[in-house]
């Protein structure tokens, strides 16, 4: 079997995200067949090599990927674990599915709500999360008051933030799911980006739920169920 880089092995296995994995590396705390790994592209055969993380033994192959799309209610944490002994996402799970070493696929603040998907498998959270791939998401927002009509046309172009310009948005009236009275598309993930594009107008944003990821939508899925994604749904994902 060829060998993959020493990074790509964990994070394709779903021992936890890219970032965790890579500190893992720098720290010294992974060894391959015994020895330390120094190099994120230490050579790794996924058949053959040993791989540990402080000593525990990693299965670089799942079983089967397993991927979850959980309508995330508000106030739960898009994280696996917190240090605050607030609700977590993966508590929100059925029984079943929480010891499967599932991680949620980027993130979404604790009072958004919606789609929200959860894997085991590294090469589909790196497709869905890397700007490159540019994945549409679609949310529904409800703000105190009305966007003019220039300002629809601002978001639609791009606008500076903190963190530098937005690619262009679609943005759209809705009047067909209350209290949310707008909708918008994005293509990229940056932290809290929705509701800073539109507090950058001075509306204060009241409420916000994802709908859409891809071609993948959350449907009638209601707050806090989770539905399992078919082989078929994960290939879509992962083709575009």
């Amino acid at each position: 079997m060829p060998t993959k880089p020493l990074l790509k092995a964990l994070t394709d296995a779903g021992i936890g995200s890219r970032r965790r994995m890579a500190d893992a590396i720098k720290q010294g705390r992974v060894e391959v067949s015994g020895e330390t790994a120094e190099s994120f592209n230490h050579p790794v055969n996924v058949a053959k090599d040993r791989v540990s993380i402080n000593g525990q033994a990693v299965n670089l192959k799942p079983d089967e990927i397993i991927c979850l799309m959980l309508n995330k209610p508000e106030e739960a944490v898009s994280t696996v674990s917190d240090e605050k002994g607030r609700r977590t996402v993966l508590d929100i799970l059925p029984p079943k599915y929480r010891n499967l070493r599932l991680y949620p696929v980027g993130r979404l603040d604790k009072d958004t709500t919606g789609l929200l998907l959860l894997t085991n498998d590294g090469n589909l959270t790196y497709r869905l999360t890397h700007p490159r791939f540019e994945h549409e998401k679609e949310y529904l927002i409800h703000i105190k008051g009305s966007l003019k009509q220039d300002e629809i046309k601002k978001l639609e172009q791009g606008i500076l933030l903190e963190d530098g310009m937005t690619h262009p948005a679609l943005v759209k009236t809705d009047s067909s799911s209350p209290p949310f009275n707008y909708s918008i598309t994005i293509h990229e993930g940056r932290k809290r980006q929705v509701r800073r594009m539109f507090e950058r107008f001075k509306y204060p944003v009241l409420a916000l739920k994802r709908l859409r990821i891809g071609g993948l939508s959350l449907g009638n899925l209601k707050e806090g169920e989770v539905r399992r994604l078919n082989p078929q749904e994960i290939k879509a994902l992962l083709d575009t």
